[in-house]
Formats: structure tokens, C-alpha cells, sequence
């Protein structure tokens, strides 16, 4: 006995040690950032390796950030994409979850194989973009809205967790006169919250984090959604187009000013996972309970 708990111990050790070294590594590259966001830009350009510290204390990226109007209108696209993205995902996802999960649909099976099959082929990019251009939408943030307003991968997990349901509840539901849409708005909707917030929370994040198809649809860069504006400073490497004043100045401020904008970026994520996270791990398991 006293062999057994030895050795429980001795793991139990193993596995913190690596839970933390993972931890580490994980929270490392968000802590780099956050301390070189708050660096002295010329400390910043200076320093090779490891950063542990913020080098110096300025909150001149953050002033230049903030008051960057390219920056603030990328948020009020993203914010746009975001909300208009999230509603449609979850209102069509959810509809077409209950019908797809209902036993005595007719061709029930085909439709999901169908469904299915748009997963792992698609038309490509070209007829994608000649489709959006034919319906009018290039230069728009619907263009970046309506050609994604619904998810395979989440619709088969609201799927599956419908199916999770039981059949009595439905039954005693028809017998008292509900409907379809009646089931679904105070029966099945109520009961799968958990994984309704968990496609709530991929579906903001896809979106939140979407750049490539807006580089393409969009070309005034007054649509431009946030991520995009950030790949221009981050990989074009344009801080001129969020900062203004001297060269000196603009080559001391310039990395701060990138890692600012991507804290700026991230903090709404962060701060919204933790309200969602009990959802999250619930939903994402009554998911994947049943295939």
C-alpha cells in the first residue's frame, strides 16, 4: 500500500512538473509581449534573447496605438465581423442542428453526407471569389460575413449534442401541443447552452482572428478589419501608417508600437475566455460524446 501511494506521489510529481514546464512555455511568448509593449524602444531594438522584464517603462506605444484612427476603425470592422458573424453562425448552426438531428427527417443521411463531404473538398479560392464579385459584395465586410455564415465542424457538434438528448422530451413535448419551433426555442436550445456557448466562442474567434479572406475581398482600407491592419505593421512593417513625427522618433517607438497593437488585439479574447470557460469544457464534451 504504502509502495502504491509512493508511486501516485512520484507521478503526481512528474506530472506537475510538466503541466508547469508547459505552462511556461505557453504563457511566455504573451508575457514577452506584454513586456516589450511597455519597453523603451531603444532598450527594445538593443536587447538580444530571453526578455523577463520590461526594459525601462514607456507607455508611448500604447499613446500612439490608442490614438491611431486606422487602428480604431479596424476595431469597429472586426467588431462588426464579429458580431454579424457570431449571430448567423449560431442561428443557422442551431437550426439546421435540430433538423439534421431529428430521426424521421426524410434523407436525412444523404444531407449529412453532403454536408460532410464540404469539409474535406470545396470549389477553391477562384470560384469562391468569382462568386462573391457576381453577388456584389467585394469591397463589403458582408463579403467576409456571408460566404462563412455557416460552420461544418459546428454543426456536427450541435448536432451530436441534440442527439444526446432524450427522445421523451420531445414526445412529451408533441403531446402537449408544441411545435417544432416551440421544441427548439424553450426545450432544446435551454438544455444545450454549454454547447451553444462553446460554438458562440469558435465561432467569435475565427472571425475575430480572420485576415486572409478580407486581404482579399476588401480593397478600401477603411474596411480593413483589425487583423489586417496589424499584418501591415507586423509583416509589411509600416508603422508609418499609425504613427507620424520624426524618423528617430518613428525607429524607437516602431516595436513598441507592434507589440502594443498586439496586446490591444488580444486582451478582449483574453478576457472573455473566463467567463466562457466552464461552458467551454462542458460543451465541448457533451460534443463529443456520441458520433
Amino acid at each position: 500500500m504504502n509502495t502504491s501511494r509512493l508511486s501516485d506521489k512520484f507521478f503526481s510529481c512528474i506530472v506537475t512538473i510538466l503541466l508547469s514546464i508547459l505552462a511556461v512555455l505557453t504563457l511566455y511568448p504573451l508575457l514577452y509581449v506584454a513586456f516589450a509593449s511597455v519597453s523603451d524602444g531603444s532598450q527594445l531594438i538593443a536587447h538580444q534573447g530571453l526578455l523577463w522584464k520590461p526594459l525601462g517603462f514607456n507607455l508611448g506605444g500604447y499613446e500612439k496605438v490608442l490614438a491611431n484612427q486606422a487602428l480604431f476603425k479596424g476595431y469597429i470592422n472586426t467588431l462588426f465581423v464579429v458580431g454579424a458573424g457570431v449571430v448567423l453562425n449560431v442561428a443557422l448552426t442551431t437550426s439546421a442542428a435540430f433538423v439534421m438531428s431529428r430521426r424521421n427527417v426524410l434523407w436525412n443521411k444523404f444531407f449529412i453526407f453532403f454536408i460532410i463531404f464540404t469539409m474535406f473538398f470545396n470549389g477553391g479560392l477562384i470560384p469562391l471569389y468569382l462568386i462573391v464579385k457576381q453577388t456584389g459584395l467585394i469591397n463589403s465586410l458582408w463579403a467576409v460575413v456571408l460566404p462563412f455564415a455557416m460552420n461544418t465542424f459546428h454543426l456536427i457538434i450541435m448536432r451530436t449534442a441534440f442527439q444526446a438528448l432524450p427522445e421523451t422530451l420531445e414526445e412529451s413535448a408533441k403531446m402537449d401541443g408544441a411545435h417544432h419551433l416551440t421544441i427548439l426555442l424553450r426545450i432544446i436550445i435551454p438544455l444545450s447552452m454549454p454547447v451553444i456557448a462553446v460554438v458562440t466562442l469558435y465561432s467569435a474567434v475565427d472571425r475575430w482572428n480572420a485576415w486572409f479572406y478580407a486581404s482579399i475581398f476588401l480593397k478600401d482600407r477603411g474596411l480593413y478589419p483589425l487583423q489586417l491592419v496589424l499584418r501591415e505593421l507586423l509583416i509589411a512593417d509600416s508603422t508609418d501608417t499609425i504613427s507620424s513625427g520624426a524618423v528617430n522618433e518613428l525607429l524607437q517607438i516602431g516595436e513598441t508600437i507592434k507589440y502594443a497593437s498586439i496586446m490591444v488585439a488580444t486582451l478582449p479574447i483574453l478576457l472573455i475566455y473566463p467567463f466562457l470557460q466552464k461552458y467551454f469544457i462542458k460543451g465541448a464534451l457533451i460534443g463529443a460524446i456520441k458520433g
